[in-house]
This record gives C-alpha cells, structure tokens and sequence, in this order.
C-alpha cells in the first residue's frame, strides 16, 4: 500500500480557513473515487467529503456548507477548502484515493500519512 502525501494542515483560529490537498500516484490511471476522513484520538475515523469519476461529491453533516471537495485536473490532486472552522474540526485528516492501473489489472485503495488540523477557539 503506497502512502499519499497530504498538504495544507496546520493551526488557525476558529472561523479561519485551510486548503489540504493531496496528489494522485502515478500507479493509479483511472480514478474511481477520491476521499477525505479525519480522525480524533481514541474516536473511530470519520469520512468527510467523497468525489467519484463523474465529479458527484457528498459530504459529512457536520462539514456541510463549511468544507468543499474538489479535484485539481491541473495539479492531479485531490483539495479539501475548510472554511469556518470550528475547534470541534481539531483532527488528522487523512487522503484516500481509488482506483485503477493502466491495465487495469491492479485496483488500488490508497491512503495517505495523515495531516493535523488544530483549530483554536
């Protein structure tokens, strides 16, 4: 399993905003599905926003209207904008991208390290 590499987390103050993004692996050539979750200690891992191939997104109650997921066709990256965060979005928020060898003989679920969010009230 090949790690992704997520950027953007860092500390902001409650109301403020973050942009995480995350690159495709050259291994993956047709994307089905490309993800965000996040997690706090001792709490199960929660799924944030979703965007499949045909570009439909969904996101979690608890983000909605505040965090938008998209795909950057130039950069081949997944983005995550969080906008007026709240403490309660203090978390690791990880990347999660499937999809597709070239041959499609290989189906690949990959995840990345992680990146912390700290929001300060």
């Amino acid at each position: 399993q090949v790690q992704l590499v997520e950027s953007g987390g860092g500390l902001v103050r409650a109301g403020g905003s973050l942009r995480l993004s995350c690159a495709v692996p050259r291994h993956i050539f047709e994307i089905k599905k490309m993800a965000w979750h996040r997690q706090v200690p001792g709490k199960r891992r929660e799924l944030v926003a979703t965007i499949t191939s045909d570009g439909d997104t969904n996101v979690a109650d608890s983000v909605k209207g505040r965090f938008t997921i998209s795909r950057d066709n130039h950069k081949n990256a997944v983005d995550l904008q969080m906008n007026s965060l709240k403490p309660e979005d203090t978390a690791v928020y990880y990347c999660n991208i499937e999809g597709y060898s070239s041959d499609y003989e290989e189906f690949y679920e990959d995840w990345g390290q992680g990146t912390q969010v700290t929001v300060s009230s």
